[in-house]
């Protein structure tokens, strides 16, 4: 019996132990609420990365792989000469091509090979990439152009914007307060987050339709856009009442 009362006893405190906790949680989630607050800024892009290749076919894989070569190595160095842009090797690969033999046991016949090398160029100088692009586009084909924010400018941009995004927090927490008829309010939790929202680039191309049969060299027409960066400020804030 004694053993019993002691175990009803313990029961009976841990009861009210959990009830007292569960009494502080409802407590302090009192006069609780969750808000955001966003802020964003159009930013140009300060970088341009255009992609060029090259494409060949031969019956001679090895000389196909050398000729493509040779072009390659040649449009390296002559972007190499051009203060300012930076040039890397893209993706290269190979296929060959086959040609149906009726009536062959041995199935299709490989005919010919075809090889296909891109050049990867980038620049903060929009003026000296265009200009190379054209010139370029006498030997290689256009892959594609695009365009982005450099990290270091991203950056800059996104700290500046933070105190942009706590300040419009804070003010949102006013009004919050405001509304519900307290006295002030406590910061409970806060949490920052960057985003971006790349939108679609606007560029003409027209000049550079027929670019590579062309004798001159053309310098290709752009327009870099703008990407909006945005930061949320997610949190919660409880109210003072008075």
């Amino acid at each position: 019996m004694l053993l019993l009362s002691r175990l009803a006893t313990a029961l009976l405190l841990s009861a009210a132990t959990l009830l007292s906790t569960t009494a502080m949680a409802e407590d302090a989630r009192y006069n609780q609420v969750a808000l955001r607050a966003e802020v964003n800024q159009e930013i140009a892009h300060d970088l341009m990365h255009v992609t060029l290749y090259t494409e060949a076919q031969d019956s001679d894989p090895a000389a196909l792989a050398a000729q493509i070569s040779k072009t390659l190595n040649a449009s390296i160095a002559q972007a190499r000469k051009v203060k300012g842009v930076s040039v890397a090797s893209g993706s290269r690969n190979s296929y060959p091509i086959y040609s149906e033999n009726k009536g062959d046991d041995k199935g299709q016949k490989i005919t010919a090979w075809r090889e296909r090398a891109e050049l990867r160029l980038e620049s903060a100088d929009f003026s000296a990439l265009s200009t190379l692009t054209g010139e370029m586009l006498q030997t290689l084909k256009m892959g594609g152009m695009n365009f982005s924010i450099a990290d270091d400018t991203r950056k800059t941009r996104e700290d500046a914007l933070l105190k942009d995004a706590v300040a419009a927090f804070k003010a949102r927490a006013q009004l919050a307060t405001e509304a519900l008829g307290g006295s002030g309010y406590k910061l409970v939790s806060l949490n920052l987050n960057t985003g971006g929202f790349q939108r679609p680039m606007p560029m003409r191309m027209e000049m550079m339709k027929g670019a590579a049969m062309m004798d001159a060299a053309v310098t290709p027409e752009i327009e870099a856009g703008t990407s909006q960066v945005i930061i949320n400020a997610d949190g919660v804030i409880e109210v003072q009442m008075p």
